[in-house]
């Protein structure tokens, strides 16, 4: 049987439980913000997840290179400390990135719901 959000998270702090999402984002994958918020039970709320992921920019715990828009688009790069900062960490983790959008998008998504079982 599927494991639930609830059964993973404490729902007391929606960006806190954002962060521990973005944490199990394996190096060298990419998911989205809709599917961070529909995982967490909220799939109204990528908006919310995009906050949650400005707010940790700055936090070298917290991957938020990884969460991209629902088509692979850096959205979020502007938040970072310099306009390649994003970029520049998924591509050490071997994600290719054109035109900031992630090249083979639909290959390097990880999406919580089905992986997080």
């Amino acid at each position: 049987m599927k494991e639930t959000y609830t059964s993973h998270f404490k729902r007391n702090n929606f960006f806190e439980d954002v962060y521990a999402v973005v944490a199990l984002i394996p190096k060298g994958r990419v998911t989205s913000y809709g599917a961070i918020a529909n995982y967490l039970g909220s799939k109204l709320s990528a908006r919310m997840v995009g906050w949650a992921m400005n707010a940790a920019h700055t936090q070298k715990h917290i991957a938020a290179h990884r969460v991209v828009n629902s088509k692979g688009l850096l959205t979020g790069k502007h938040h970072f400390k310099t306009p390649t900062a994003m970029q520049q960490a998924l591509e050490r983790e071997g994600v290719k990135v054109a035109k900031d959008k992630v090249v083979d998008f639909e290959k390097k998504f990880w999406n919580p719901s089905q992986e997080l079982l």
